[in-house]
């Protein structure tokens, strides 16, 4: 078992979690502006990853850009992971792949504690990662712990690049975000991502 077999239903059941998805997280987050490069990257990249529109392209044109625009407003303090493997418990299933995750550390070559945000890309429906997002949000949780670097919250967001849907890991309370945000909301997408970093 690993992260990619946790369904939402699983992941609670397995972990004892109660889902709250009726707050809107991020109403008071300010939005940040893009830089030009971001700008000018997804006036490109938007049409070009939603005509390919597989996960691979999206992550490509479309994530990535946002997250290391968020490392680059954090002057680099922060380690970005791509597709990197972070195995926690096995024996939980809490093992296997990333899509993407972000540190609070500027270790760039390993995974150092505390990850702070989890990033689950998906082309189609939001929904079918919520099981695996959380499920890796626990896997962070645990992470931290055993590095003794214990953090209050893990963020996690589920997105196809274009839509992106916002959650939270306390204890064992999983809010998932009532609002989506779209790609023409970038601003708030940034200000979100950095709020959860700080």
């Amino acid at each position: 078992m690993a992260y990619s077999d946790f369904t939402l239903t699983k992941v609670r059941e397995t972990f004892q979690l109660v889902i709250n998805e009726k707050r809107n997280l991020f109403k008071e987050v300010v939005g940040v502006k893009p830089s030009a490069l971001l700008t000018t990257l997804l006036e490109e990249y938007i049409q070009l990853a939603t005509a390919i529109n597989t996960e691979k392209a999206r992550s490509e044109l479309l994530i990535a850009q946002i997250l290391t625009e968020v490392r680059r407003h954090l002057n680099y303090q922060i380690s970005l992971f791509s597709g990197t493997e972070f195995n926690v418990d096995s024996s939980q299933g809490l093992n296997g792949y990333c899509d993407f995750i972000l540190c609070a550390s500027e270790e760039q070559f390993d995974i150092t504690a505390p990850v702070t945000i989890i990033v689950e890309a998906k082309d189609e429906s939001l929904k079918s990662g919520l099981g695996q997002c959380i499920a890796t949000m626990i896997g962070a949780k645990i992470f931290n712990q055993n590095a003794q670097k214990t953090i209050p919250k893990i963020y996690g967001s589920v997105t196809s690049g274009t839509t992106w849907r916002f959650l939270t890991v306390e204890d064992k309370i999983v809010y998932i975000d009532s609002i989506e945000y779209y790609i023409n909301d970038v601003e708030k997408i940034i200000g979100i991502l950095l709020q959860s970093l700080q």
